[in-house]
């Protein structure tokens, strides 16, 4: 049996060590290589004489200059994400940002130019041949043009971002790595330090005292830091704040929008569809209120343990399942995901100063992606593992792809992810005749749809508040506090009594610090898995291969074009609601499932 602690990725592969010299000159020589392509190229696009092939040409070394850059920065990332408690990979880090901020200056007066072509030469160019394989990258950058400025300013502004938004996400993930929690574990007779991920699979554990005193030491740790976090959410704010009347957006998601290449009336829409349905998440509430047999439930409730869910997995019984159920799908999407495991692409158990959560980091075309989990055993780090795989099928699948092309648009980040999750819980469900399993497998998807859709929709609300609200001025912690439990009222209504310290649950939310307004994308995401996964219902082996050729396509089209061939129309007025009637639909298979036994 491989143990979880055993399974740690294959770093050597990228660099031998910390230390490895070739880190430092394989980042100076992009930067010298940088240096070079501005020498050569600065002021040859904007003046509209460029012909296609030497655009063609310029945009290859763009890339390639890039990737020079890429291999040494994303080994800072996964070294510090492995362990952010060692300062030299905290210093790595800085150093390797600094690196890349000195090449994005370099370059930067490229795309600027691009966006000053006269747009009758830049449509002459778009149609040429030589460009084909460039054109979605070509009209997502056009698109900002409206919102960029002249190079100086662009210069001062990526500049000043080094010392400001920069360094205030580094302090974020630097505290949160150098927090300790101080925990009874159960069974264990003495308090010891333990990792945030452990404190959080509690959540989990069949006692509920157990898991509404470990949720509270998590939310109450991070309360103690309320001066450097509410810093960093103030800072962070004002900054995009700032940005945004800078470059004159007409709204704060406009660059999320534009970036993601959705409208922000497609995402209002889905947004305000998704608060319509809150009350079927409510609906579940009082099912898995019913379910436990309590007088009222806490959100530290909601993903408690049914009789028949207490089973625990082996990583290898986990890597197995998924291995079989993406199999079942088709062959080719468990290829996909089959050699990251023997090649040292997956860094599994939850230890002190790793990184929370899950994440898949794609590198670029041809390189296999790296898997960051803290698998402790439970079914949810099952279905996370699917998740996170999913995402890795994605980038594998997608390395035939360029540099420009390789990414999925964000409306699509999360579809080879949430679609993986399903494919194992309906793997699960088939081989399962317990009805009680079957219950609590039910249950625990319907409690990560919820998740991803109606607790999304309300973490980007929650965002959309506390930007409206820093506009006004500084924002305390307790504003923010306010804010949080305003907007997590709204989903749980009467259904759901907040603990007390989860007024704090605002605060270790990465997201809200590494990307505005990320959130809606997994809303997006699932509504979009759910309309997919009936058409796969309806068509069966058939529906695979146009499966397959989405995440081929990585990002090079816009989302309603790569989604055509799936008979997806993203401007259907039904389209999201059509994903909470399937929603509705689990929710009946389970209450009548739990009706047959009564």
């Amino acid at each position: 049996m491989t143990e979880p602690h055993a399974l740690r990725w294959n770093l050597p592969s990228l660099y031998a060590s910390v230390d490895d010299p070739a880190l430092p000159a394989d980042l100076a020589a992009a930067i010298a290589a940088a240096a070079a392509f501005r020498r050569d190229w600065r002021g040859r696009i904007d003046a509209a004489a460029v012909t296609a092939p030497e655009l063609a040409a310029a945009l290859e070394r763009h890339a390639g200059l890039q990737l020079q850059a890429l291999r040494p920065y994303l080994y800072a990332q996964l070294l510090f994400a492995a362990d952010g408690g060692e300062p030299r990979h905290a210093r790595l880090m800085a150093e390797v940002r600094e690196g890349w901020q000195e090449l994005g200056e370099a370059i930067l007066f490229f795309e600027l130019e691009l966006l000053r072509l006269p747009q009758e030469h830049f449509a002459r160019l778009r149609g040429a041949p030589e460009l084909a394989a460039y054109g979605h990258y070509l009209d997502t950058l056009r698109a900002h043009a409206p919102y960029t400025l002249g190079e100086d300013v662009e210069q001062a502004i990526k500049r000043k971002d080094l010392t400001g938004k920069e360094a205030f996400v580094q302090l974020f993930d630097e505290l949160g790595a150098s927090l300790r929690y101080r925990f009874r574990m159960p069974g264990e007779a003495e308090e010891r330090e333990v990792p945030g991920e452990e404190l959080l699979a509690l959540l989990y554990h069949p006692d509920r005292e157990t898991r509404e005193r470990s949720f509270a030491t998590f939310l109450e740790t991070h309360g103690a830091q309320a001066l450097v976090l509410t810093a960093c959410f103030n800072n962070l704010l004002l900054d995009h704040s700032k940005e945004a009347d800078l470059r004159g957006y007409p709204d704060r998601m406009t660059p999320t929008c534009l970036s993601s290449e959705t409208s922000p009336e497609l995402v209002e829409r889905m947004l305000a569809v998704s608060e319509e349905h809150y009350p079927l998440a409510r609906r579940y509430f009082a099912v898995k209120q019913r379910l436990l047999g309590y007088e009222r439930l806490k959100n530290t409730d909601l993903y408690a343990p049914l009789a028949g869910g207490e089973r625990t997995f082996t990583f290898d019984q986990a890597w197995a399942l998924v291995a079989e159920a993406y199999a079942g799908f088709h062959p080719e999407l468990a290829q996909a995901v089959g050699q990251l495991l023997p090649a040292g692409r997956l860094d599994v158990a939850p230890r002190p100063a790793k990184s929370g959560g899950a994440f898949c980091m794609g590198l670029y075309p041809g390189a296999d992606p790296y898997v960051l989990l803290n698998y402790t055993g439970t079914l949810r780090d099952v279905t996370t593992l699917a998740h996170e795989l999913g995402h890795a099928a994605h980038y594998v699948l997608a390395g035939g792809q360029n540099f420009y092309h390789y990414h999925p648009p964000l409306p699509l980040a999360e579809t080879a992810s949430v679609f993986g999750e399903m494919l194992v819980t309906r793997h699960l469900l088939a081989r399962e005749q317990d009805r009680q399993v079957r219950i609590a497998l039910l249950c625990a998807k319907l409690e990560e749809i919820i998740a991803t859709t109606f607790r999304q929709a309300m973490l980007t609300r929650f965002e959309q508040a506390a930007h409206a609200r820093r506009d006004e001025g500084l924002l305390s912690a307790d504003d923010l506090c306010a804010l949080w439990l305003e907007q997590n009222g709204r989903l749980f209504g009467d259904a759901v009594e907040m603990i007390p310290a989860y007024r704090w649950g605002w605060s270790y939310i990465s997201h809200f610090i590494h990307a505005r307004f990320y959130c809606f994308s997994y809303v997006f995401g699932e509504l979009l898995v759910l309309a997919l996964y009936r058409r796969y219902l309806e068509e069966g082996a058939a529906f695979a291969p146009r499966y397959l050729d989405l995440l081929r396509a990585g990002g090079s089209a816009p989302p309603a074009q790569l989604l055509r061939p799936l008979g997806i129309d993203l401007a259907a007025p039904e389209f999201w609601a059509g994903g909470y009637r399937l929603v509705a639909e689990m929710l009946d298979e389970l209450e009548g499932l739990i009706g047959a036994g009564c």
